[in-house]
């Protein structure tokens, strides 16, 4: 999909470029989840490079909010079998509560065309209001644990201690 104007920003797909800030905008702002999320899950930085390369490599493609010429936020969308999974959505705290990341979300899932999941810490309190209040709804225990397991890549400590919503549009 071609890049979306939004007054004087844009939303537009994210380049080999543009690692350096995706890396310092998801470790800025997943800062919030120091100490909230359970400590064994907490790593300094959140993400590594290499991890963010990994996940790139596995198919996460990221778009990014610009606005005067800088990436302010960013969120991953991975086509997974039969779902869409939107993945890693991080907006710089300074431009947070600023319709950043609604704007975003909208865009990507203007892009799939499958079912779309989203997996959060389940502490993460701010993070599930925000899915919750653009129409995903959280899955019962017993699904998310099946979804986590199909299309996640992720340890039996972050199934425990997460939850997927699912878009209910």
């Amino acid at each position: 999909m071609l890049d979306t104007e939004c007054g004087d920003a844009m939303i537009r797909e994210c380049m080999a470029r543009d690692f350096d800030v995706i890396f310092s905008i998801i470790n800025e702002a997943a800062q919030a989840y120091k100490g909230v999320i359970p400590d064994d899950c907490w790593h300094e930085p959140y993400m590594s490079r290499a991890t963010l390369e990994r996940e790139i490599n596995a198919g996460i493609s990221f778009w990014g909010f610009e606005q005067g010429g800088e990436l302010i936020g960013i969120m991953g969308i991975q086509p997974v079998r039969d779902v869409t999974l939107i993945r890693h959505a991080y907006i710089k705290t300074a431009n947070q509560k600023q319709g950043v990341g609604g704007t975003l979300l909208s865009h990507l899932r203007g892009l799939a065309t499958q079912r779309i999941l989203i997996g959060t810490w389940a502490d993460a309190s701010w993070a599930i209001r925000f899915y919750e209040n653009h129409g995903f709804r959280m899955v019962d225990t017993e699904e998310k644990n099946r979804l986590l397991k199909t299309y996640w890549s992720i340890t039996d400590r972050q199934v425990e201690t997460s939850v997927v919503l699912a878009d209910t549009e």
